[in-house]
């Protein structure tokens, strides 16, 4: 996996990612990362790429130029190392481009499809764990920060493939949503994570959220590890912890049960839990909404 970011703070990205889990998978060669700072492309050669908005209004808008040179640049050197015969399959597929013709930013002659563009903005779609899975499955990935009031949406329109934003809220760049991005999808590549089961078992990864998590001392401060945890039997700690994260799950986020498919074992349990059989108390607005899903929801 190859992430390339576009940005006007690069070592900001840099220390960010060079660190802990995904640091080790960079030094390891798992995953690599390039910045591309897009101040370097400015068209005045001082380092600056904004200027005022038409139209008025605070702030101040990235422009076009700069962000196209920077992503012009950077396909190039892509594809220029590239192996020779993995070229040669997309020229021959690539439309014919005479060499008097003026290219549009980001219609490059060598390749049919270039890398996913995306671009961090609280108007995408809201980034979750399936797109993460999704995005694992790319070989290259181009992360584009944006600052200020945004990016000329001129330059938006000719490159960009993905918009994403990581939640309802305002950030003053695209760095901190990049790096989790790149975050989640490193997590996902092959070898980057000491067990290979741990990117399969944590939140979201069956539609659920997490079951709790215990370590030593078996007391602490008078509290005791569940009992079923040592009790040495998988099938008893599988069903405990699927249990532990359905009633999590309906307790935080409630919405997420609506697509999960439920076995016998998780319609008995829900049951007990709504019927006061299990031990768990639950708000009337949590049985509520518990008794509708039941009453709807399909068996796996």
């Amino acid at each position: 996996m190859n992430f390339y970011v576009m940005t006007l703070f690069p070592e900001m990205i840099e220390q960010g990612m060079n660190t802990s889990i995904i640091g080790r998978a960079i030094a390891k060669g798992l995953i690599t990362l390039e910045t591309i700072n897009i101040r370097d492309y400015s068209v005045t050669g001082n380092g600056r790429i904004d200027d005022y908005p038409y139209g008025g209004g605070a702030g101040m808008v990235m422009q076009a130029e700069p962000v196209c040179r920077a992503y012009e640049e950077l396909i190039h050197r892509m594809e220029g190392s590239r192996p020779k015969k993995e070229l040669e399959a997309e020229i021959c597929t690539a439309p014919e481009i005479s060499p008097e013709q003026t290219l549009e930013c980001g219609e490059m002659r060598k390749s049919a499809v270039p890398p996913r563009l995306i671009y961090l903005t609280p108007q995408g779609r809201v980034f979750n764990q399936k797109m993460a899975l999704e995005l694992a499955n790319e070989k290259d990935l181009i992360f584009l920060c944006g600052h200020y009031e945004g990016i000329d949406e001129r330059v938006l329109d000719a490159i960009v493939t993905d918009q994403v934003s990581i939640g309802d809220y305002v950030l003053t760049g695209g760095e901190l949503p990049s790096m989790v991005m790149m975050d989640a999808i490193a997590r996902m590549v092959p070898g980057v994570l000491s067990n290979a089961d741990s990117g399969q078992s944590e939140s979201f990864s069956d539609g659920l959220l997490e079951y709790p998590q215990y370590s030593r001392p078996e007391i602490w401060r008078g509290q005791a590890v569940p009992p079923v945890l040592l009790s040495g039997h998988h099938g008893n700690v599988d069903r405990w912890r699927r249990n532990q994260s359905l009633l999590r799950t309906l307790k935080t986020r409630p919405e997420l049960l609506e697509t999960v498919a439920f076995d016998k074992a998780d319609r008995k349990f829900l049951l007990d839990v709504l019927n006061n059989r299990s031990g768990y108390s639950l708000t009337e607005e949590q049985k509520d909404f518990l008794g509708k899903l039941l009453a709807f929801c399909h068996e796996s």
